[in-house]
């Protein structure tokens, strides 16, 4: 079976990144370190020696970060998502990943971090409440869910039994 690796393309911030993110999240590590060399340096520019690229793993997902330069940016079209069994999960993840970031710049518990790479920060009782069978229940999560920033599960827990 094919192994899938997500690969963050930085411009030369990948062992900073890598730093912050196996800092936050538990059994994580970094793997291995490829530098860049003399070949191809008339392509990738950078000077022999650096960072090229970074497996790490974060709390045992494989993932690579490269520093390939300025001209890609991470945008919301991709998104890492942090399931978190409670509220203390959701407050830690939330301002560990926010530091440096911008946590307030997206709703519906998305948060930039100081990288721009997209999270969301998610406690998993949310998915229950969205898909409850009772439509009425899962729309006033989905109405509470639409106007925070960081998830707040007792004011979703609520809204899913009508105390708004």
């Amino acid at each position: 079976m094919p192994k899938i690796t997500p690969c963050l393309w930085f411009d030369e911030q990948a062992e900073e990144a890598v730093e912050f993110y196996t800092g936050i999240f538990p059994n994580s590590k970094v793997q291995a370190v490829a530098r860049y060399g003399e070949a191809g340096q008339e392509v990738h520019r950078k000077q022999p020696g650096s960072v090229m690229t970074i497996a790490f793993e974060l709390d045992g997902h494989p993932f690579t970060a490269l520093n390939g330069g300025p001209m890609f940016r991470f945008n919301e079209a991709i998104s890492l998502q942090v399931d978190c069994a409670d509220q203390q999960e959701v407050d830690n993840y939330w301002s560990k990943l926010g530091e440096g970031g911008d946590p307030a710049a997206q709703q519906c518990g998305w948060l930039k971090d100081k990288y721009g790479v997209s999270w969301q920060v998610v406690p998993r009782v949310l998915s229950e409440m969205l898909l409850d069978s009772d439509a009425e229940r899962a729309q006033r999560v989905m109405g509470a869910m639409m106007g925070m920033h960081k998830l707040d599960i007792a004011r979703l827990r609520r809204a899913y039994d009508g105390q708004v």
